[in-house]
């Protein structure tokens, strides 16, 4: 049996890696503009962003993160703040770049359903529904 495989390959499920360049631009060079530049890079409020959706923490808790993240690698980066994250974010130009593949594009679709709990189902169950669920359509794409 494969059982030493099968034991890595799920440790190597749970491993967690985040490269940081040092030579990334965390801060953000000044415009020539009347006014306060930016403190921190489009580069590092993109970060930041990306932790916090990767892991669905709150910006707060983000911002914890990441200064974790930095003390870990041992870099002494300032981190934004949760209101210059929630500011920033608004604005931000987030460019995806395109993936072209030379083979075929294989697209598996699926459209299900996500039923919203809220704070009065303890009341639904005890006394019964009195008004229609709620269900949002989710559709999910993925090559």
């Amino acid at each position: 049996t494969n059982w030493k495989q099968y034991n890595t390959a799920l440790k190597a499920r749970g491993s967690l890696t985040i490269w940081l360049d040092k030579s990334m631009s965390w801060f953000a060079a000044a415009r020539g503009k009347r006014g306060r530049s930016p403190q921190f890079s489009d580069a590092a409020i993109q970060f930041c962003l990306t932790i916090k959706n990767l892991f669905g923490l709150a910006l707060r808790q983000t911002t914890g993160f990441v200064q974790s993240l930095l003390a870990l690698s041992g870099l002494m980066w300032p981190v934004p703040d949760f209101s210059t994250l929630c500011r920033r974010q608004r604005s931000l130009d987030v460019q995806v770049a395109y993936r072209s593949s030379a083979a075929g594009l294989h697209l598996l679709v699926d459209s299900t359903g996500i039923k919203f709990l809220g704070e009065g189902e303890w009341k639904c169950k005890k006394h019964g529904p009195e008004r229609r669920r709620q269900w949002r359509k989710l559709h999910i794409g993925i090559d």
